[in-house]
């Protein structure tokens, strides 16, 4: 089993939004790296609004990580591409919810998405 250590050093300004500055992964037996996962439904339906998009990407990424037999306590690294920069607080607000206090390393970036109705796209590293 992976073990994780989290680092967020006195010297760099604390972390506001539920994340670490560092994760030191050792041990670990296998690392999965997650697709940007788009807010579509298998139906390819895409959500209302952008907490629904965002927990519908967010639900995307729990069910890769299930497949591989791995869960939210296993995300190490995870970025965040939102289409607007007023998404962020409601972004944090579902990426806590979604974790459930789980911090993982995070980055988050404005940015153009490939379909113009996805309001964002989240991309993973776990590990074990």
């Amino acid at each position: 089993m992976a073990q994780i250590v989290g680092h967020n050093p006195s010297s760099v300004h604390a972390p506001a939004g539920g994340y670490s500055m560092g994760l030191e992964l050792s041990q670990h037996r296998r690392l999965l790296f997650v697709s940007g996962q788009v807010p579509e439904n298998t139906d390819g339906s895409v959500p209302e609004g952008f907490e629904a998009q965002c927990e519908q990407a967010w639900r995307n990424v729990i069910a890769v990580l299930a497949a591989a037999g791995l869960g939210v306590t296993h995300l190490v690294k995870v970025t965040t591409f939102l289409t607007d920069l007023d998404q962020v607080v409601a972004n944090r607000a579902v990426r806590r919810k979604m974790l459930g206090g789980h911090e993982p390393a995070l980055t988050v970036v404005i940015a153009e998405t490939v379909d113009s109705k996805w309001l964002l796209e989240i991309e993973a590293i776990a590990a074990e």
